[in-house]
C-alpha cells in the first residue's frame, strides 16, 4: 500500500486545523489534556519537544505553562497552521518567544540525527506526541532517539493515541432492551472484534469533515511498547481515558457516537523515562 505521509497530512492540514480550532475539540479538552496534565506536569524553565504538533495545541499549552518549546511536525503545512494559531492562543501573553518551529518526520532517522546534532537538540525535560502514534508507520526511529534526546533524571516522554480497540476494525452496535429493574427501554453499546493481533494498515478518518482519508497503523499493546523497551526506556505511567456517562448525558450526541461507548476507553496515554 503506497503511502506518502507528508503529502497526506499536507492535504489534510487545513481541514484538521479547522476541526481543532483554537481551543481543540472535545477529545482534546475533555480527555487528552487532563491526561497530559497528570503525566507531563510542565513547569517554568522546562525544555520541551512536541512531536506531530498538528496545529500546535500541545506545544502552545506547554509554552503557556512556562516551558521553552520546539514544535515539530512531518508536514510543513501543519507547521504553518500551528504558527498561525499561536497568537490566537496566547492572546497577548508574553510567551511567544518560547516557541520555535521545525519540520521533523518521526519515521525518518536522518531528521532525528539532524536535531540531535543541532543546538536545538536537547536534552529535553519533556517530549510529547499527542494523538499521532497510530498515524505513523514505524516507531523504531523515535524509540531509538528518545534516550539521546531526554534529560537524564526527570526527562519524560508522554504520548496519547487512539486506543488499539479502535484501530483493529471493530464493528460498533447500538441495541435497545428493556431494563428489568426499571422497566424502561435503554440503549446498550457493544463492540464486535474479529481480529486484534495481526491487522494490516487501514484507511480511516480522524474527523468526518476531513476531505481525504488517512492510514491507521494498528499495534496490539505488546507491539506498541516493544520498540521503546528495546531502546532501554521504562514505562512508569499508563492510563485509558474516556468520556463518562455524565458527559454523554449532558451533551446532544449523534446516535452511535464513539463518545457514548463509555465502557471502552478511547485513548491510551503513557509516560516513558530513561532507565
Amino acid at each position: 500500500m503506497e503511502f506518502d505521509p507528508v503529502l497526506t497530512w499536507d492535504r489534510l492540514a487545513e481541514s484538521w486545523d479547522a476541526a481543532m480550532g483554537t481551543e481543540g475539540n472535545d477529545y482534546f479538552t475533555v480527555i487528552e489534556l487532563p491526561a497530559l496534565e497528570r503525566m507531563v506536569q510542565p513547569k517554568p524553565g522546562d525544555r520541551a519537544l512536541d512531536l506531530a504538533t498538528g496545529n500546535g495545541l500541545v506545544a502552545h499549552w506547554l509554552a503557556q505553562k512556562g516551558a521553552s518549546v520546539l514544535a515539530t511536525d512531518g508536514s510543513p503545512a501543519m507547521i504553518v497552521h500551528a504558527q498561525a494559531r499561536q497568537a490566537m492562543r496566547f492572546k497577548g501573553i508574553e510567551v511567544e518567544s518560547l516557541v520555535a518551529y521545525g519540520v521533523l518526520d518521526v519515521t525518518n532517522p536522518l531528521h532525528f540525527e539532524e536535531l540531535i546534532s543541532s543546538d536545538r537538540g536537547g536534552p529535553f525535560d519533556i517530549i510529547t506526541m499527542n494523538m499521532a502514534i497510530m498515524d505513523v508507520s514505524t516507531l523504531e526511529h523515535l524509540a531509538n532517539a528518545l534516550p539521546r534526546l531526554l534529560k537524564n533524571g526527570g526527562g519524560r516522554f508522554v504520548a496519547t493515541l487512539l486506543h488499539p480497540l479502535f484501530t483493529c476494525g471493530v464493528t460498533r452496535s447500538v441495541e435497545y432492551s428493556d431494563n428489568p429493574k426499571s422497566g424502561r427501554e435503554e440503549a446498550v453499546y457493544t463492540l464486535k472484534m474479529s481480529k486484534y493481533l495481526h491487522v494490516p494498515p487501514s484507511k480511516g478518518v480522524a474527523t468526518q469533515s476531513q476531505p481525504h482519508s488517512q492510514l491507521y497503523f494498528h499495534r496490539p499493546i505488546h507491539e506498541l511498547f516493544s520498540p521503546f523497551f528495546r531502546a532501554g526506556l521504562i514505562l512508569d505511567a499508563l492510563e485509558e481515558p474516556n468520556f463518562d456517562e455524565a458527559y454523554t448525558k449532558a451533551n446532544d450526541l449523534k446516535l452511535g457516537s464513539l463518545r457514548q461507548f463509555t465502557q471502552f476507553p478511547k485513548l491510551l496515554a503513557f509516560r516513558l523515562k530513561r532507565a
